[in-house]
């Protein structure tokens, strides 16, 4: 099993299948014994199963607005052409109306993103072969640009529920690793630090969802610990939205996740925890425990690749206690298991 950026690929698969927990389903269940070689090649096989289950259900179909000529009067009818039509002694009517098509953006950014793993050298030929087996069912399906896609648009329902990994892992390819040739021609990029970091972030949260059903694990909104909240001051401060927030009985403790290409930096030939990542957690707490209880803990979760120093910290900040832990990507999940459920003890104090 290779490394990308410093982690075991398998575990990207299992972090994955937290963030994403449609495939801890049975037709994903074979990936995680394969080994892949790149990360692509790991993509190519989850987009090959998720888009065959897919088509077994049908493609997702939508109404779309089309205006043609036509023997008999569908939708609504655009009188000006028709008249046009008759003016040529065309005895056609031209209609507007909406039509189920499966030409719509989810199927095409499906098909685009497909394209592009086929395309793409560090995808293996068996899984090439396999996406090249499925393009055929996409022939009434446009392909997109890429850089014009809105994911932020994309609309979620009962009838399209099953595409919503999909997307996201169109999104994990596409807008992560996409870079443009001089030519125009699209070619696979790094798996970038931003992504690798919402991926982490997504990961932990869902990890103790999963496995710690005695602690409630959210994002949480922090107010800020102002006399007077009425003041038009209060509009120029930053939102507090904590990463994780792990709640117990009369305990907290809030979890800021942070992916880097390098986890420490350097000052004056000395290298330190990024200060403004110590002074945002330090801020969650004291802001939440605004009456001094003690009660609320912090901890800087960093991702720990294949660097040799990895920050450490345990302190008390007045009552509150204050921690930056690493978590271990470059070993066998099990061990990442085992971090997990240990920094999920620091709620209680221990």
């Amino acid at each position: 099993m290779i490394n990308d950026k410093g982690i075991l690929i398998r575990n990207i698969y299992y972090m994955l299948s937290y963030a994403f927990q449609e495939l801890r389903k049975n037709n994903y269940d074979e990936i995680s014994k394969e080994d892949f070689e790149y990360i692509q090649d790991l993509f190519a096989e989850i987009l090959y199963k998720g888009i065959s289950y897919q088509l077994k259900q049908g493609l997702y179909r939508e109404y779309i607005e089309r205006h043609d000529t036509l023997s008999v009067l569908r939708g609504k009818l655009d009188m000006v052409e028709t008249i046009k039509n008759r003016v040529r002694h065309k005895q056609v009517l031209s209609c507007e109306f909406d039509e189920l098509s499966e030409n719509n953006t989810f199927n095409q950014i499906l098909k685009t993103t497909v394209g592009i793993l086929i395309r793409e050298r560090t995808v293996s030929s068996k899984r090439k072969n396999q996406l090249k087996s499925i393009l055929p069912f996409f022939d009434g399906v446009a392909t997109i640009d890429p850089f014009n896609i809105h994911w932020n648009m994309l609309r979620f329902q009962r009838n399209n529920q099953t595409y919503r990994m999909l997307m996201n892992i169109c999104y994990f390819i596409l807008d992560g690793m996409l870079m443009t040739t001089e030519s125009g021609a699209y070619k696979m990029a790094t798996f970038s630090d931003d992504h690798m970091n919402r991926l982490f972030e997504k990961f932990v949260l869902e990890y103790y969802r999963v496995h710690h059903r005695e602690l409630s694990a959210y994002p949480d909104h922090i107010e800020w610990d102002i006399a007077d909240r009425e003041t038009a001051a209060i509009n120029f401060l930053p939102e507090m939205r904590t990463d994780i927030t792990l709640h117990k009985s009369d305990r907290t403790l809030i979890i800021d996740t942070k992916y880097y290409g390098k986890m420490m930096q350097e000052q004056f030939d000395k290298q330190t925890i990024h200060s403004g990542n110590l002074y945002q957690i330090f801020t969650y707490v004291k802001n939440l425990d605004k009456d001094n209880t003690g009660n609320v803990s912090g901890m800087l979760l960093y991702a720990r690749t294949q660097e040799e120093i990895a920050p450490d910290l345990d302190a008390i900040f007045g009552k509150n206690r204050i921690m930056v832990r690493t978590l271990n990507l470059n070993c066998n999940f099990a061990t990442i298991r085992e971090q997990l459920d240990d920094y999920a003890s620091y709620i209680s104090g221990t």
